[in-house]
C-alpha cells in the first residue's frame, strides 16, 4: 500500500484517502481511525478524504482500521458522480461512474477528473472537468477537455445521445488516444488545443 504523504506547513502530514459511497457503519470506521491517528478530516468536491496530522507510520495503519484505500496519483484521480435517487435525475449517474471506476489509478501523462451527473443541473460540474458525462433524457452527452484552476476551461461537446454501453466505449477510446499521444505533463484539454478539434475527431474515427 502506497500512501502519498505530503508535509504541512506546521509541520505535520496529510495525505488524500479514496472514498465515495459512505455507509453509518464505515463513518464510524473512519471515526474511530481519526480519533487513535490523526487530527480531522475534509471531504473534497472530487469526493474524496483529506486525512491531516497523521504520523508517517501511522498511515497505513490508518487506511486499513478506517477502511479505505490511499488516492491514486497522476492519472486518473477522481470519478464524482451524484445520486441516481434525486428527483431531478435523468440518468443513472451511479451505475455508469461504476463502470468508469476501473480507470482509477491508470498512468497518463497528467492528472485527470472525471464526473457523471444524472441531469444537466451539473451538481458534479461536469463541464469543467476534463472528462463529464451529463445525463439528458436521451442518454449522455459527454464533454471534454474542461478543467478549473488558474486557466479554467469549459469542455466541449464530443457527442451526445448516448447509452450507457456507447459512453464507456467512446471514454475508453478517449483516453487511450489521450494516453497514447499527450506530452508528459499535458492535461486533456491541452493536448486537443495543440492538435486541433479536427485532428482529435479524426484520431477518434469520428
Amino acid at each position: 500500500m502506497e500512501v502519498r504523504l505530503l508535509q504541512q506547513k506546521d509541520g505535520s502530514y496529510a495525505f488524500t484517502a479514496d472514498v465515495s459511497l459512505l455507509t453509518a457503519e464505515k463513518l464510524r470506521k473512519i471515526a474511530d481511525a481519526v480519533e487513535k491517528y490523526a487530527s480531522y478530516v475534509k471531504f473534497t468536491e472530487s469526493q474524496r478524504m483529506l486525512v491531516f496530522g497523521i504520523k508517517p507510520e501511522d498511515a497505513e495503519k490508518f487506511c486499513e482500521e478506517a477502511g479505505v484505500k490511499p488516492a491514486p496519483g497522476a492519472g486518473v484521480k477522481s470519478v464524482k458522480w451524484c445520486p441516481p435517487e434525486c428527483v431531478f435525475s435523468l440518468q443513472d449517474s451511479r451505475a455508469m461512474a461504476e463502470r468508469l471506476e476501473k480507470l482509477k489509478g491508470i498512468k497518463l501523462p497528467a492528472n485527470m477528473k472525471i464526473a457523471v451527473s444524472g441531469c444537466p443541473n451539473s451538481c458534479t460540474e461536469t463541464q469543467v472537468r476534463d472528462i463529464g458525462l451529463m445525463g439528458k433524457k436521451d442518454g449522455f452527452t459527454l464533454y471534454i477537455g474542461g478543467c478549473v484552476g488558474k486557466n479554467p476551461r469549459i469542455g466541449r461537446v464530443l457527442k451526445d445521445r448516448l447509452s450507457m454501453d456507447e459512453a464507456e466505449e467512446l471514454v475508453m477510446r478517449v483516453i487511450e488516444l489521450y494516453r497514447e499521444k499527450a506530452e508528459e505533463g499535458e492535461r486533456l484539454g491541452k493536448f486537443i488545443e495543440r492538435i486541433g478539434w479536427e485532428n482529435f475527431l479524426r484520431e477518434l474515427g469520428l
